[in-house]
C-alpha cells in the first residue's frame, strides 16, 4: 500500500504534497501582475475624482487670475516632451530586459530616471513661481484643484522614480532574475500609466485653460 501511495504521489511524502499544493494555491503565477492592475484600477479612480474636482471648480476663479494668464504653455510642452520621452526610454529599457542584457537595462532605466527628475524640476518651478506671483492653492478654487490635480500626478512621478532607484539597485546586486523582471514590468506599467495620465492633464487642465 505504502508504494502505490508513494507511486501517485511521485515519490513525495505527504507533508511535501501538502506544501506543493498549498504554494500553487496562494501564489498564482500571475497573481503579482494582476494585483498590479487592480492598483492601477484605483489609481484611475483617484485621478478621475480629481478630474471631475477639476471640472466642477476649474471656472471658479474667485476675481483671481484664470489659466490663460497664468499657464506658460512652452514650458508645459516642454514638460510633457520630457515624459513623454522618457515613455520610450522605458520601453527601451524593457526590450534590454527581454534580451537579458542587464547592462543596457541599467542604461535606459538611468535615461529614463533623468528625463523624470527633469520633468519633476520644471513642475517645481511652475508651482514656485504661481505661488511668488500669489496664485497659490488657496486663492480660488480653480488653483485649488489644479495644485491637487497636477500635484497629485507629481507625487506619482515621484514615487517612479524612487521605485526605479530601487530597481535599478536590485538588477546590480541581483542581475535580471525572474522577480527582477516581474517588477521592472510593473514599474512599466505604472511608468506607461502616468504619461497617459500627463495627457489628459496637459489637455483638459493646460490647452483648454487658456481658452478664453
Amino acid at each position: 500500500m505504502s508504494e502505490i501511495k508513494a507511486t501517485m504521489t511521485g515519490g513525495l511524502t505527504p507533508a511535501e504534497v501538502t506544501a506543493r499544493y498549498m504554494a500553487r494555491e496562494h501564489h498564482p503565477e500571475q497573481g503579482t501582475l494582476l494585483g498590479f492592475w487592480l492598483y492601477l484600477m484605483s489609481d484611475c479612480l483617484l485621478f478621475a475624482s480629481l478630474f471631475a474636482a477639476y471640472a466642477v471648480l476649474g471656472r471658479n476663479y474667485a476675481g483671481g487670475p484664470t489659466g490663460a494668464e497664468l499657464f506658460e504653455l512652452p514650458l508645459i510642452a516642454l514638460n510633457t516632451g520630457f515624459l513623454l520621452v522618457s515613455s520610450i526610454t522605458f520601453g527601451m529599457a524593457m526590450i534590454s530586459a527581454q534580451a537579458k542584457n542587464v547592462g543596457k537595462t541599467k542604461l535606459w532605466l538611468v535615461v529614463t530616471g533623468l528625463l523624470g527628475v527633469a520633468f519633476l524640476s520644471l513642475e517645481i518651478y511652475e508651482f514656485q513661481h504661481l505661488i511668488h506671483l500669489g496664485a497659490g492653492p488657496q486663492r480660488s478654487g480653480f488653483l485649488t484643484a489644479f495644485f491637487s490635480l497636477v500635484g497629485t500626478h507629481g507625487l506619482h512621478v515621484l514615487f517612479g522614480i524612487v521605485w526605479l532607484v530601487t530597481l535599478f539597485v536590485q538588477l546590480s546586486k541581483h542581475g535580471m532574475t525572474p522577480e527582477n523582471f516581474r517588477r521592472l514590468a510593473c514599474l512599466s506599467l505604472f511608468w506607461h500609466f502616468l504619461d497617459l495620465v500627463w495627457i489628459f492633464v496637459f489637455t483638459f487642465v493646460y490647452l483648454m485653460g487658456v481658452l478664453p
